[in-house]
């Protein structure tokens, strides 16, 4: 789709993970008013989705959900994890709202169906409409019906690889809480590519080193190289960097493509 970017706003970003379910207001009120901001200042559709932080991830470590039904509490897991999810993706959109976006919620858990982790179905016609007339999905990591394994955790890379498909953005924005992908010495890697990510790969460092069920910055990067979009991961921290992103400013924090 022409002049589309998807924007990942980051688990550790807009919660802090070290307290259990709760969310970083002013950071996410800050992010929502930049993306309208924005959207003010340049014509282009937008697809914004988010992780979980503070939020799923407690109940998804403790029933082990991303490893399956792997006994009779997984179901458990799965409706628990699907509400804790759910309930900081209505923070978000109640933002968006409040900055003056039309943002929608779209439920994974709902309308996707994966294999081994992976997502194989999602009928998108609602959200390609949703874009055309200038409505912001709003996606997010969840749980999700899994062929193989009776359930699973999908991500928002995860969830970003299969809609880049469909949907074939020209750009994503990833923001995070750190400048971008850093190396053992915390340093950033400027950029990424399919020749280079093996020898990066052996030093990519946590944003922040807490338990993440969806595979940390690792697994972020091998979903972003899958979708075949130019993607640029930068710190949602400091303000306006979003904005700039949006726009169209480049080189401000990691490059993958």
């Amino acid at each position: 789709m022409k002049n589309l970017i998807f924007v990942k706003l980051g688990g550790s970003l807009i919660t802090d993970k070290s307290k259990p379910y709760t969310a970083r207001l002013d950071v996410i009120k800050r992010l929502c008013k930049e993306i309208h901001e924005a959207r003010e200042e340049k014509n282009f559709a937008l697809l914004v989705g988010h992780g979980g932080g503070g939020f799923p991830h407690i109940s998804a470590e403790k029933y082990q959900t991303h490893k399956g039904v792997i006994n009779e509490r997984s179901w458990e897991g799965f409706a628990k994890v699907q509400d804790d999810a759910a309930k900081l993706n209505r923070i978000i959109v109640s933002a968006l709202i409040e900055a003056g976006e039309n943002a929608v919620s779209i439920q994974p858990s709902a309308s996707c169906i994966a294999k081994n982790g992976r997502i194989i179905e999602w009928y998108t016609r609602p959200i390609e409409i949703m874009l055309s007339e200038g409505i912001i999905p709003v996606p997010y990591g969840d749980v999700c019906l899994d062929k193989k394994k009776g359930c699973c955790i999908i991500s928002t890379e995860e969830i970003f690889r299969f809609l880049a498909k469909k949907l074939k953005p020209e750009r994503i924005i990833m923001a995070g809480k750190v400048d971008g992908v850093l190396d053992q010495k915390g340093n950033v890697v400027k950029k990424i590519t399919k020749r280079n990510f093996k020898i990066i790969k052996k030093s990519l460092f946590s944003s922040d080193g807490l338990a993440d069920v969806t595979g940390g910055m690792l697994h972020k990067v091998e979903k972003s190289l899958e979708t075949g979009v130019k993607i640029e991961i930068i710190n949602g921290l400091k303000p306006n960097l979003l904005k700039m992103a949006l726009i169209g400013k480049r080189n401000l924090g990691t490059i993958i493509n």
